[in-house]
């Protein structure tokens, strides 16, 4: 059982950091459901 079974999850990447689309790889297999995901330039 993970921290994260049955909860939706919002997905905010930094483009000189970790990316969105990484940070959705790394929550797969954990039961949540990933419902927006995103890569933002924050200066």
């Amino acid at each position: 059982m993970s921290l994260f079974n049955d909860k939706k999850v919002i997905v905010i990447g930094d483009r000189d950091g970790i990316p969105g689309p990484a940070i959705e790889e790394c929550l797969k297999g954990t039961g949540c459901e990933v419902v927006f995901s995103s890569t933002e330039c924050f200066v």
